[in-house]
């Protein structure tokens, strides 16, 4: 997500095998647009071209580019958006991708926690405060918001290493429940996204505003 990030990827990653691809903010919502609408959109024929395979009826696994595409969004909630405008695209074009377990979401860390020159990096709150508590009080504790807040060099290590990196695979449940929720969110219809709200409201933690 972003050219700042795409950037560090680029300059991080592995050419034998990694390739990248920046999308620059937010793709087409694709479950309220027409076809043609949909490959007019600048960054999904970018995808589409990349990924080799072709969508909906023309759809060929077999002419995948590449094993594993892994989605690698910021931890904020632009990145919390694209995620599931992603998947719902996946969903609806390329179902196969996900149903062969084709298709990966990278965890960057949220946390880098050092002191001197020892440096460790945290991907929840919890394993946050273990870190301090291994380096001490007088630890210094950056929140990363952005993949473009990392260097090539901890981008690498912490998110697109094969030997470090952190990586769930997407199911066809994941994907038809972001579809659902996404709908929910951003659908035509007022009341179940206010429902939504209300139920979840209770819960929201690290709110951007």
């Amino acid at each position: 997500e972003g050219d700042s990030a795409g950037g560090s990827a680029k300059q991080g990653r592995d050419r034998h095998f990694q390739a990248i691809l920046p999308l620059r903010g937010k793709i087409l919502n694709v479950e309220k647009a027409r076809l043609d609408k949909m490959l007019g959109h600048s960054e999904i024929r970018a995808l589409i071209a990349a990924l080799g395979t072709g969508i909906g009826e023309d759809f060929n696994v077999a002419k995948l580019g590449y094993h594993r595409v892994v989605i690698m969004t910021d931890a904020d909630v632009d990145g919390a958006h694209i995620r599931p405008l992603l998947l719902t695209f996946f969903y609806r074009q390329m179902r196969q991708l996900i149903e062969l377990g084709h298709v990966y979401v990278a965890q960057p860390p949220l946390f880098k926690v050092s002191r001197g020159r020892k440096v460790m990096y945290a991907y929840s709150d919890e394993e946050r405060d273990a870190c301090i508590a291994e380096l001490g009080d007088n630890a210094v504790i950056q929140r990363y918001k952005g993949l473009g807040e990392m260097d090539a060099e901890q981008l690498w290590e912490t998110t697109m290493d094969p030997k470090e990196r952190v990586m769930r695979i997407v199911t066809l449940n994941d994907a038809v429940e972001a579809d659902g929720i996404f709908t929910v969110l951003m659908g035509d219809e007022v009341a179940p996204r206010r429902d939504f709200i209300i139920n979840y409201a209770r819960h929201v933690k690290n709110l951007d505003i």
